[in-house]
């Protein structure tokens, strides 16, 4: 098996979970925040279905620069909203890693803000680390959110309190 099937195994594995965490989002909790510095229910949900997007962001360029992305979108107008933009994100990420070439993988890749680099990396490794990870980083901080509302959690590895397989 390629790295490159073994990275879209992954993806496919991952974006599953990730996707029957964002179906239980509650739409009336969209504004919702466990803290005053934390992000509201439905711009963490909303970050976390754009997180693939960067997987091709990271294909096509040597860089990205924050400083210049544009701003964040606002808050998801519906679930099924949210759940169109995260089958997108996913699709377009799944068909740019799919024509990638074994030297476009080991390629670096930074991540920088202005003048100040934040990491430079072969692309797999950024791939793994700044989309994969990250992105179970905050379907993991989704969950607790769900967990707060009363919403049951479904099962990402296996069976949690409140489902089994």
């Amino acid at each position: 098996m390629s790295a490159i099937e073994m990275l879209l195994q992954e993806l496919d594995h991952e974006a599953k979970a990730t996707r029957r965490v964002l179906e239980r989002v509650p739409e009336d909790r969209l504004g919702w925040k466990p803290h005053d510095r934390s992000m509201s229910l439905g711009q963490l949900a909303g970050h976390l279905a754009n997180i693939p997007y960067w997987c091709s962001a990271t294909l096509d360029a040597a860089f990205i620069d924050l400083d210049t992305l544009p701003p964040r979108p606002g808050l998801p107008t519906s679930r099924a909203a949210l759940l169109d933009e995260f089958d997108k994100t996913v699709a377009a990420a799944r068909a740019r890693l799919a024509r990638t070439t074994d030297p476009e993988l080991v390629a670096p890749w930074t991540l920088k803000k202005g003048d100040q680099e934040f990491f430079t990396m072969p692309r797999i490794a950024a791939i793994r680390s700044f989309v994969m990870n990250h992105s179970i980083h905050h379907r993991g901080q989704l969950s607790v959110y769900l967990r707060l509302n009363d919403v049951p959690i479904p099962p990402i590895y296996g069976p949690t309190a409140d489902e089994q397989f």
